[in-house]
């Protein structure tokens, strides 16, 4: 299991038999080189330029065409796995961008009619059914586990939309969201 700081750990608040609990407040996990952009411009769809810059540069070195995709900003109620994905972050772009990164999350709270657009993210079954995928599941069985719960069984294929948000703590925003949003938390 990851190593979470303890100033981010907040599974014992928010999780029960039930799942994660939801409100207007969600965390995104991120790499500490993205936060000053993060600060300035808001958290973007598709934002990490540095990222799909890189990509793009491979596919022509290897003569393959490029096409990006416009991602939704990937939310979660939960401290814990924003930090689990921040190392994945760092993980995916140090093996294409040159630095010392670290994990960081923002707090995300959004006003009522901004919070009613965020959606499970049923789209994570693809993810799931991957290596990666496979270390999040064993990582969210750690949490469970940490705190007493019973490890929950999904269905991936089968699940009901709100299992991947309460059992997995797997969301979207699909737009930007602005600056007065955002807080990046820290110790």
């Amino acid at each position: 299991m990851t190593d979470t700081p303890a100033f981010l750990k907040d599974a014992k608040d928010i999780l029960s038999e039930q799942g994660f609990a939801t409100s207007n407040l969600w965390y995104h996990g991120t790499s500490s080189a993205l936060v000053n952009s993060i600060k300035e411009q808001g958290l973007k769809r598709s934002g990490d330029k540095a990222q799909k810059a890189a990509a793009k540069k491979t596919m022509a070195t290897i003569g393959n065409s490029y096409t990006e995709s416009i991602e939704p900003v990937f939310l979660t109620q939960s401290k814990e796995l924003a930090f689990y994905w921040a190392e994945q972050t760092v993980r995916n772009r140090s093996v294409r961008v040159e630095g010392d990164e670290q994990p960081a999350v923002f707090a995300v709270t959004l006003p009522e009619e901004l919070n009613a657009k965020v959606k499970p993210d049923v789209g994570a079954a693809s993810l799931l059914l991957i290596p990666e995928g496979e270390k999040f599941i064993a990582y969210l069985a750690g949490i469970y586990q940490a705190n007493g719960l019973k490890v929950p069984e999904i269905d991936l294929m089968k699940a009901d939309r709100l299992e991947y948000l309460a059992k997995l703590g797997m969301a979207y925003f699909n737009a930007d969201i602005d600056t007065s949003c955002l807080e990046l938390i820290s110790a």
